[in-house]
């Protein structure tokens, strides 16, 4: 793994456990940051590329699930470890399917959550090509949340890059209206296209008449 992926997120509320985890992870060569609550999480989360989220469950403010929630929502698909004292089937269920990538339940052997870590760290790698969406010279950072064509810029409202992403997605595919009986697409994609394709020198977004709408580059 490059040195660049060997940083990590721990977020833990209880004292002594979260200086073991960083302690530990550091002494196995990883960097780590630690967040206490759930907002501090969340602010990390958002703001630095890591390689793995070790996430305790049961945090005083936001829940260690409704945090990976939110940053699922928010675009970041950094592998996420629940670390959890409730290790019940149903309990284990519903991380995974918040967005949790593994669940480990309390109390655990370092060389357990260390293994686990590893393995995580391992598929970020491939997460991380994943964060950024390219057609032609148009580039969407799904982390940052920010999108560039030929190296400018482009400044989208949240609902406005959630389409272009999805219209990037399917790059090639038409993507057919959603709902006959409202204009609010078409009012959107003619937003997103003015600041994508105004003043470039080809369009990248199509319409094709009575169906869709389609992503796709020249040539």
């Amino acid at each position: 793994m490059p040195a660049g992926r060997r940083r990590i997120l721990v977020v833990e509320d209880e004292p002594e456990t979260a200086g073991q985890l960083v302690d530990s992870l550091a002494t196995s060569g990883y960097q780590v940051d630690l967040a206490i609550n759930g907002n501090d999480a969340l602010s990390y989360g958002r703001s630095t590329d890591y390689a793995v989220m070790a996430i305790d469950r049961l945090l005083p403010d936001i829940d260690g699930i409704a945090v990976i929630r939110q940053l699922r929502a928010d675009g970041v698909l950094t592998p996420a470890l629940i670390i959890s004292a409730l290790g019940e089937i149903d309990e284990r269920v519903r991380g995974l399917r918040a967005g949790g990538d593994d669940y480990l339940v309390k109390p655990f052997a370092f060389a357990e959550l260390l293994a686990r870590v590893e393995a995580l760290a391992r598929r970020s790698a491939t997460v991380v090509k994943e964060t950024v969406l390219r057609v032609g010279d148009l580039e969407l950072d799904l982390v940052l949340r920010n999108a560039n064509r030929g190296g400018r810029d482009i400044e989208l409202l949240p609902r406005e890059f959630q389409l272009l992403e999805y219209l990037v997605r399917n790059e090639g595919h038409v993507v057919t209206h959603f709902d006959p009986t409202t204009n609010i697409i078409d009012v959107y994609v003619g937003r997103v296209r003015r600041k994508v394709d105004g003043q470039q020198g080809y369009p990248l977004i199509h319409t094709v008449r009575g169906v869709g709408y389609c992503v796709r580059a020249p040539g």
